[in-house]
């Protein structure tokens, strides 16, 4: 997938830029890039513009497990590879409060790791969750 700068913006207050890639295939939304956002800025505006988003870790085994997942239901999600410093600006997506990778949002709403995205699946209610955003077509 290429994608290409479309838009190269100075913030008006001074404090950076933005910058927006987009993909050269149809459909796909731009990932905009501002300097002058907090790590958690960005994170929560991440989630906001995406409608399936992982928070992952390169060398994460159950990241790269429910990249598959959604990959095989048709689902292509924006993938965010973070640093070891990154993972506490996520924010907490299950009942203790933990915040790390994998973590995936769908529509803007947490989801938690991999064995909550699997018990989603097997449920039944994972298919139509993604349709619901719009991520799969069935």
């Amino acid at each position: 997938m290429m994608q290409g700068v479309r838009g190269y913006q100075p913030l008006t207050d001074g404090g950076g830029f933005r910058l927006e890639l987009t993909s050269s295939t149809a459909g796909l939304t731009a990932l905009t890039i501002d300097v002058a956002e907090t790590v958690e800025k960005r994170i929560e505006r991440l989630i906001e513009e995406n409608p399936v988003i992982i928070f992952s870790k390169s060398s994460c085994c159950m990241c790269h497990v429910m990249k598959r997942l959604l990959s095989n239901l048709g689902c292509t999600p924006t993938v965010i590879e973070l640093e070891e410093g990154e993972m506490g600006a996520l924010p907490a997506h299950d009942s203790s409060g933990v915040a790390g990778a994998p973590a995936v949002f769908i529509g803007g709403t947490s989801i938690g790791g991999l064995e909550s995205l699997m018990a989603l699946h097997l449920s039944g209610n994972l298919v139509p969750k993604l349709n619901e955003v719009g991520a799969v077509w069935i």
